[in-house]
């Protein structure tokens, strides 16, 4: 089925980390200082940035869609009008979304239905999230409410915990080992390390993986995803503006959508996320494309294992095979497969909620383009995957996108 054509014709994306400080690199001897920030100027960030980058102004701007979570994690009500305002785009129509870990991509779900439907001709989706500012154990907390109320939160039940359970039902059915869940995680601090914008660049072995500290067994430390601050942009145009304001537009060929139970005992298998396989069936269709036509992938990696299930859920190996294919360096560059989170993914990079599903979609536009560094350039890069999850499988988007 045809859908109207809809483009990224601008983007922007801040810095990942704990951004309630002062952050100063040093990597290589490239050094880079990022000043503390609130949550106001992250989204100036990557807001003014997009805008350059589309060649527009906020007169262009018709609408915005925001991503945030804030009232948890910044103690702002009213995110969407607090963002809006401090970027200039009052009087326009405005609106948040939040779908958990997949906020960013359904902010860009609705402007692309708001923009296909002919109400608009160019759009902003906002994400951004200050999660640094409450501790660990509050933020796991806010986070773990996102269980069912009656049946898993009020047991202790956290998402590393929903996540251990898929990790280690894969091992007793499907074989998955420890070195394999390291495997996963060594890559993506491999090009996470040289991706400027991530929040932890650090190479690790897989021995620093197999021996850190346990978060829920088989989970260690190096399994799970960070807990950041960040803010990411993209402006969307319809066919006639994209044309006229870009030379470079990424077009979104494919969307996919779908959900899951919500208490993790209802589900038929913990060794797969059924709303990625039906999103991702979806996406493939409407765009025409299949597994083997992407060039470059970003996938919902907030744990090492949700990334094995994702290659399998995707269809970039067989069934039961994601560690296996981790192992054999499937998802590198110069691998045997489709590399999978050359930005560093969650894991590296960073898992700020509201901007997060829009970040993948920036790097995707950088890999498409050529712009990325060259340590983690695909080469010839021209079909992106992008894979966005809410909490654990109750919301998924899946996009396609081609220039």
């Amino acid at each position: 089925m045809a859908i109207p054509k809809v483009a990224i014709v601008g983007i922007g994306h801040s810095k990942y980390g704990k951004r309630g400080k002062l952050i100063n690199e040093d990597i290589e001897g490239e050094k880079a200082t990022y000043p503390a920030v609130t949550i106001r100027e992250l989204a100036h960030e990557s807001y003014f940035p997009a805008l350059e980058h589309a060649g527009i102004t906020n007169n262009d701007i018709k609408a915005s869609v925001i991503g945030i979570a804030a009232e948890a994690f910044a103690g702002q009500g009213a995110a969407a009008a607090l963002i809006a305002d401090e970027v200039g785009i009052i009087g326009k129509p405005t609106m948040r979304v939040e779908t958990a870990c997949a906020t960013g991509s359904t902010a860009i779900r609705t402007a692309w239905a708001q923009i296909a439907s002919g109400q608009f001709d160019v759009m902003a989706a906002i994400g951004v999230e200050t999660m640094t500012w409450v501790s660990t154990a509050y933020a796991t907390e806010l986070m773990s409410v996102a269980g069912d109320h009656r049946w898993e939160y009020p047991y202790g039940i956290s998402f590393p915990t929903f996540y251990s359970l898929y990790a280690a039902r894969k091992m007793a059915v499907d074989g998955l080992t420890r070195d394999q869940l390291s495997a996963v995680s060594v890559k993506s601090h491999y090009y996470g390390y040289y991706n400027k914008l991530a929040h932890l660049r650090r190479k690790v072995s897989i021995e620093d993986a197999n021996q850190a500290v346990p978060i829920a067994l088989p989970l260690r430390l190096y399994d799970c995803c960070l807990i950041s601050d960040g803010a990411a942009t993209v402006i969307l145009a319809n066919e006639e503006k994209a044309k006229e304001m870009s030379s470079d537009p990424l077009w979104i060929t494919g969307l996919g959508c779908s959900s899951d139970t919500m208490r993790v005992t209802d589900r038929p298998n913990l060794t797969n996320l059924g709303g990625s396989v039906r999103a991702a069936e979806m996406a493939y269709k409407q765009s025409g494309r299949s597994p083997k036509d992407i060039d470059v992938a970003y996938v919902h990696d907030c744990f090492s294992v949700a990334e094995v299930m994702a290659y399998e859920d995707l269809g970039f190996c067989e069934r039961g095979q994601g560690g296996k294919w981790a192992e054999e360096r499937g998802p590198y560059i110069d691998g045997p497969g489709v590399p999978v989170n050359v930005d560093g993914g969650l894991k590296s990079k960073g898992h700020p909620l509201g901007a997060t599903g829009i970040g993948q979609v920036v790097d995707a536009y950088k890999q498409v383009f050529g712009t990325a560094e060259k340590e983690r350039q695909v080469p010839d890069a021209k079909v992106a995957l992008c894979h966005n999850v809410g909490q654990h499988g109750q919301f998924v988007n899946v996009f396609i996108l081609e220039p």
